[in-house]
């Protein structure tokens, strides 16, 4: 049963302190509504992916815009909380339940460090929660496991908030050099403060339908997948010294794109875009590693020849990723499915490709779930 997005709509993402959230998901909702050429009285159901927004945060938001009585289902995975919304939506259109849906994903975040009740406190302070520290500890591990240094990472930002400077959407709108990068204050070696998302705040909604939009070109969802982790890595992204350094079983991001491409009946060869969590900037290599667009060991050369850059063999978070975007949890992966439909149908901001038919999104939340969805062009 094909599952189509039907329309997108989307919050700047960054500060707004003068905006509620829901003010904040009612804008998203709205304008993926009008995108579509539908009523709010269209929608038959609601999913809403928030970490933060507190009890009933879709009900609040889908009432700003006058709607009451459809189901509403709030759903929370940390940053893949608008995928797991997504999936949510896709199953039910697929098991004919219902002919439309809304999926929302926003989110205000507090300033500073992303504080999470999934960690103990004696992990939070031994640096060992999602923390600066542990993605420090991470991109010392990929360095020397893929014969990179310091630079490189840099460049991964150089290219990020290039992306970003062309995109409106974006929080930073920039470009930046990697002496810039590098002379930023150093968190925790070997990354600098440039290196590392902003939490900040958005929203972004998608609505799918089981028939094809009339007025836009036809963008399927070929698949979805949400995977949570197995025990066993000391240095695993869900509960950092919870097991050996022995045998490291698959990670949560490898688990979601094996079903996802299976389930597509595709994989990293047919992809011409892809937007991956790039939470910081060692995040993104360790992603595009785990989603199969290079073999272990190859990244060096992929950095060198420029397979991940706008006009390489692998466009690789041409929106300005996280690290320009920023990043409100709940928004952050329907975020990234929103600049891809844009994408598929021709006209995204910015940078847009001649040709693109298969785009893929990765979103990896709190460390214990990790999403990845296909969209394919008809």
């Amino acid at each position: 049963m094909p599952v189509y997005i039907a329309g997108v709509g989307l919050h700047r993402f960054g500060r707004f302190p003068n905006r509620s959230l829901s003010s904040l998901g009612a804008h998203a909702l709205r304008a993926a509504l009008e995108d579509a050429g539908l009523s709010v009285a269209s929608i038959q159901a609601l999913y809403c992916g928030t970490a933060y927004g507190g009890v009933a945060a879709g009900h609040k938001a889908l009432g700003a815009l006058g709607a009451t009585s459809i189901p509403v289902i709030n759903v929370e995975a940390g940053c893949a909380s608008g995928a797991a919304a997504l999936l949510l939506g896709v199953l039910a259109l697929r098991a004919q339940a219902y002919e439309c849906v809304a999926v929302l994903g926003m989110e205000k975040m507090p300033k500073g460090m992303i504080r999470s009740t999934f960690f103990e406190p004696w992990q939070e302070q031994a640096g060992l929660a999602v923390t600066p520290a542990y993605f420090a500890l991470r991109a010392q591990q990929l360095l020397r496991e893929e014969s990179l240094d310091v630079r490189d990472l840099a460049e991964v930002v150089v290219k990020n908030r290039g992306n970003g400077a062309l995109n409106p959407y974006a929080m930073f709108q920039s470009s930046v050099t990697a002496e810039d990068v590098l002379a930023s204050p150093e968190v925790c070696e070997p990354l600098r403060l440039w290196m590392l998302c902003s939490p900040n705040e958005g929203a972004a909604c998608v609505i799918l339908a089981r028939k094809p939009p009339p007025t836009r070109p036809k963008v399927r969802v070929a698949a979805t997948a949400l995977r949570s982790h197995r025990f066993g890595n000391v240095l695993g992204e869900h509960t950092p010294l919870c097991g050996t350094v022995g045998r490291i079983p698959p990670s949560a991001s490898e688990l979601a794109a094996s079903e996802a491409y299976e389930r597509a009946g595709l994989g990293p060869q047919d992809l011409d875009l892809v937007e991956c969590q790039d939470t910081d900037a060692a995040r993104e290599l360790l992603a595009c590693r785990e989603l199969g667009l290079y073999r272990p060991g190859e990244c060096a050369r992929a950095l060198r020849e420029g397979w991940f850059a706008p006009r390489g063999k692998l466009p690789v978070n041409l929106s300005g990723g996280l690290l320009s975007k920023g990043e409100p949890l709940g928004a952050s992966a329907l975020g990234q499915v929103v600049y891809l439909c844009w994408q598929l149908q021709g006209r995204a901001p910015g940078v847009s490709l001649d040709r693109c038919r298969v785009a893929l999104a990765h979103t990896v939340g709190r460390g214990a779930n990790a999403s990845v969805t296909i969209l394919q062009a008809e």
